[in-house]
């Protein structure tokens, strides 16, 4: 994974340096990896390494480009990174103040992005016309004194599917499980048996919600009470 070669200067830094090849972007099948892969589990079936794509072993990735046309093609390969990585850890959240170390960092290269450029990564990201893959969460000890000071959030959900994609996907569950009609609970849905490998597993409340609230809308489904006590029926 290192590099021989110089590393080129900001101002010779071309969007096609940043533009992968096919035999360089990401494809969960082709293990085409680095060496900054760090991963640990408890399952006797251990998942294999994330395949990072070779562009994360240029150095300059790891700097946000002043050059708009550069920075904007950056800005969509992190995101397509950053999507990739949290579906094959599926990972629901994300923090500022606990990143995953292997995600945002390349120490072969000894390269990291800034704490500032994530955010400026992951504000890409959330917004609409990008996707809207990311969502700042609340803290949950905010206040209206803390609005005041500006205060921003560090902690983001990562939507590596739309809100509306898990509605169809966990109705699709129901609908073959023959769940309609039955009152499950927040946390059945959860962490309950019956979803086992799916892919919501552990999915964070607070996003589960939402995902529920589509259902809702769509009619498919009533929410009772707010904890992971509540009962959800299907429709």
């Amino acid at each position: 994974m290192a590099t021989t070669s110089p590393e080129p200067s900001h101002s010779t830094l071309s969007t096609a340096q940043y533009t992968p090849s096919s035999s360089t972007a990401y494809t969960p099948s082709t293990p085409t990896t680095t060496t900054n892969t760090t991963t640990t589990t408890h399952s006797p079936n251990p998942k294999p390494p994330f395949p990072f794509p070779t562009y994360t072993t240029f150095p300059p990735f790891y700097t946000l480009q002043p050059n708009l046309t550069t920075r904007a093609r950056q800005l969509d390969l992190w995101s397509s990174l950053i999507t990739a990585y949290t579906t094959h850890h599926r990972l629901f959240r994300l923090s500022l103040s606990t990143p995953p170390a292997d995600l945002f960092a390349n120490p072969t290269i000894h390269r990291a992005l800034k704490p500032a450029d994530i955010r400026a990564v992951l504000d890409h990201m959330a917004k609409p016309e990008n996707g809207g893959r990311v969502e700042w969460i609340p803290s949950t000890s905010a206040s209206s004194s803390s609005h005041a000071r500006g205060e921003q959030s560090s902690t983001c959900w990562v939507y590596w599917k739309t809100l509306a994609e898990w509605a169809d996907t966990l109705y699709g569950w129901v609908d073959e499980t023959g769940q309609k009609g039955v009152v499950l609970t927040v946390y059945e849905l959860r962490e309950g048996d019956g979803v086992r490998g799916k892919e919501w597993r552990e999915m964070e409340e607070g996003m589960l919600r939402k995902v529920l609230g589509v259902l809702v809308k769509r009619g498919k489904a009533q929410v009772f009470g707010l904890e992971e006590s509540a009962g959800v029926k299907f429709f």
